[in-house]
């Protein structure tokens, strides 16, 4: 099989992320706004909403009828009520056009492409470095190497991005300007050092390696049962929903801590509770919800968030493989052209 270039693979991967985020806004931004308008009574509150790709944080400083059209896309009106997410889309696209459906685009894709692109580009070295070093030269791939890669590459992603991602969430959580987040992140720095702005990044990598491991692991495992080692459109659609889908039940505990913590960024800014909150460890949060809310509490939300994350993956994957599959044949054929020339 002819390899694909590391700059073809981050564009394949910058295709698959937005092409992504285009299909999956228009759900963000009406999940969001139901969300809005269930928490419209609650002042100085943020609330969380992830898509597969990135977490949206959102703060309703007030409530929602106060909140103008300039605002940002997660608080703008709802002028009428919003009865489920078919009704939203008719809804929304009446009072507001069909171009707002997308209007959570741009800070979805600032964050996700670059992360995505280091994430499967990574992904992709990682695991043909161990198919070369670990197993004998003609053997059959490995599913536990698909693992294996998967974790690694997130872990340096995670590593990557997480400043980006703290500027993010602040700014969305608080409403900062630049300037105000600029002093903000000096004094952090100044206070707690430059390991601060890494601040969330284990429990971002608790909730994320063990997904990327078992996607990758899922993923991989129906490459070989399936005999699909350059798979085709449908097999990757399919297969990337079914590991997303494993993925994502097993490692939703550690999604809702993660969602605690985030929250908790925006918060803490305005209540001396959650600054006292937010002390606590991954651990001692695991320890509270279950105490709060039981087994069900660390569960609660899977059928959401597999809504969310089992096309998200299907869509990514496809399209990631696809855009690799183009550039394999494409480079074929150049080889091809070459050798009949000579």
């Amino acid at each position: 099989m002819t390899e694909v270039q590391p700059v073809q693979q981050m564009v394949s991967s910058c295709s698959g992320a937005i092409i992504t985020s285009v299909f999956m806004t228009p759900f963000d931004v009406v999940k969001v706004r139901l969300q809005a308008q269930q928490r419209a009574e609650l002042a100085q509150k943020c609330f969380l909403y992830c898509n597969g790709l990135m977490d949206h944080i959102c703060k309703c400083a007030e409530t929602l009828c106060t909140h103008t059209h300039e605002g940002p896309w997660y608080n703008r009106p709802v002028p009428v009520q919003l009865n489920g997410t078919l009704d939203a889309f008719v809804k929304i696209s009446q009072q507001e056009g069909v171009q707002s459906l997308w209007s959570g685009l741009s800070p979805t894709l600032v964050v996700a492409v670059p992360n995505t692109v280091i994430y499967f580009t990574t992904y992709e070295q990682l695991r043909s470095l161990f198919h070369r070093v670990m197993l004998p030269e003609g053997s059959e791939p490995s599913s536990l190497i698909g693992g294996m890669a998967g974790g690694l590459a997130r872990v340096w992603s995670v590593t990557v991005v997480s400043p980006f991602e703290l500027v993010r969430t602040k700014m969305q959580a608080a409403q900062m300007t630049y300037r105000e987040l600029a002093v903000v992140l000096r004094n952090q720095v100044s206070s707690s050092g430059v390991r601060s702005l890494w601040r969330g990044w284990v429990p971002t990598v608790l909730r994320d390696v063990p997904f990327s491991v078992l996607y990758w692991l899922s993923y991989e495992k129906q490459k070989i049962l399936m005999n699909q080692q350059c798979p085709s459109f449908q097999f990757t659609l399919v297969a990337g929903a079914v590991s997303g889908g494993i993925a994502g039940t097993l490692t939703l505990p550690l999604d809702v801590i993660k969602t605690h913590r985030q929250i908790e960024i925006g918060e803490e800014m305005f209540s001396e509770v959650e600054r006292a909150r937010s002390s606590r460890s991954t651990w001692g949060m695991l320890e509270y919800i279950y105490q709060q809310q039981g087994v069900r509490g660390l569960f609660s939300g899977l059928v959401p968030r597999l809504a969310k994350v089992m096309p998200a993956c299907a869509i990514m994957i496809s399209t990631y493989e696809y855009a690799k599959k183009f550039f394999r044949n494409r480079r074929q054929l150049t080889a091809e052209k070459g050798a009949s020339a000579s």
